[in-house]
């Protein structure tokens, strides 16, 4: 228990040092201690020592109060390096599986999800020094690379390189390297039907997703009777 303490406290130093480092808003510690991000990820750390020890209701118990409070939904079984920094933080979702490395940036509303299909290893990886801006959804067991950035409102379904930026739903790669892959053409839009079947896709997974909760319920509530 007393390294456990001790590794607690390293990570609030840490996440307290990472938002010293990039949010120019954080005029003091003390206005740091009262941000939201940096609550659900010291209570994220808590959840998680007792998902790892098999306690789950505990762990359970803590997320969601970490969820009630911030706003912010961290499943207490993600593996989550030093230095995260979730800037605002309210509707952001980090599901069970998800790795996230050191020194990343989340914005608000982000989600680090999966789409439904997949077993086992369900969300992404994401790599050290990586930026999910707001509002993007990056879904599926597949890896973000070091230092890349995920634009806002992107929606990212595939592997994405280190060093590169994505925009766009689906997200595309535009720059990787410090070099341009694909103009920004502010002209011609976007195929519009690519997008809705992005978009579709999105929702069915999470509808199918519901109705196998409440199939699983309306079993479990029928062998109750």
């Amino acid at each position: 228990m007393g390294n456990f303490i001790k590794r607690i406290i390293r990570s609030y130093r840490a996440e307290i040092q990472s938002i010293k480092d990039r949010d120019p808003a954080a005029s003091s510690t003390m206005e740091i201690l009262t941000y939201a991000g940096l609550h659900a990820v010291a209570m994220y750390r808590v959840a998680h020592w007792f998902y790892l020890k098999d306690m789950k209701f505990a762990a359970r118990l803590i997320s969601q109060t970490a969820r009630f409070l911030t706003g912010i939904e961290i499943h207490p079984g993600a593996k989550i390096g030093k230095g995260l920094l979730i800037d605002h933080g309210s509707g952001v979702v980090i599901g069970e599986t998800a790795v996230i490395g050191d020194n990343c940036l989340l914005y608000q509303g982000c989600t680090l999800g999966g789409t439904g299909k997949d077993q086992g290893k369900r969300h992404p990886t994401l790599g050290n020094n990586v930026m999910v801006g707001c509002g993007a959804k990056v879904l599926g067991p597949f890896t973000v690379g070091d230092n890349t950035k995920i634009a806002a409102n992107a929606v990212v379904l595939e592997s994405v390189p280190a060093n590169c930026t994505a925009v766009g739903v689906p997200a595309r790669i535009v720059k990787q390297n410090g070099k341009r892959t694909m103009d920004l053409d502010q002209v011609h839009i976007p195929d519009p039907i690519s997008q809705e079947i992005c978009k579709n896709r999105v929702e069915i997974s999470r509808l199918t997703k519901r109705i196998e909760q409440l199939e699983a319920k309306l079993a479990a509530d029928k062998e109750g009777k």
